[in-house]
């Protein structure tokens, strides 16, 4: 048994030494993490275009410029899928932010937020769910971009 546990010692500092150090990586390594970008995927309901365009310039985009008025995100954007196939998007929304905030930043973020917009959560609820007459989330992803060093 003793002879078992020295081979394998031995064993595991000969494969130690060749794993290149964890610095030696990094460098080789030929990206380097970027922003998060928060992508949701909007599905429009037939005659709902203008409706929900006319939210997206309106309350969206102000719910936005406060998020980035605090620093929460970087940059905002709505993207038209010109060519969408059954089943895709029409629509998608982005945010782009330094990262995801931890959960007491994003609780602390929640209660600015609805200090400023003067509204509650079942307020949030129903005017989500009157947007339903328009549109359908279809996806949400967070997706993280990578920089080539």
């Amino acid at each position: 048994m003793k002879k078992l546990a020295r081979e394998m010692f031995v064993a595991l500092v000969f494969v130690g030494a060749m794993v290149p150090t964890t610095q030696a990586l990094a460098n080789e390594w030929p990206f380097v993490q970027g922003d998060h970008w928060e992508v949701t995927g909007i599905h429009l309901k037939d005659g709902g275009s203008l409706a929900y365009a006319n939210f997206l310039a309106g309350e969206w985009r102000k719910d936005q410029e406060f998020a980035k008025s605090k620093g929460w995100i970087k940059s905002y954007t709505v993207l038209v899928n010109a060519y969408p196939r059954k089943g895709e998007p029409d629509l998608y929304l982005i945010a782009i932010t330094d990262g995801v905030p931890s959960g007491a930043e994003g609780e602390k973020r929640q209660a600015e937020y609805m200090a400023w917009s003067k509204t509650s959560i079942a307020d949030q609820q129903k005017a989500s769910g009157n947007r339903a007459e328009f549109r359908e989330v279809g996806s949400s992803s967070l997706l993280q971009e990578m920089k080539f060093r």
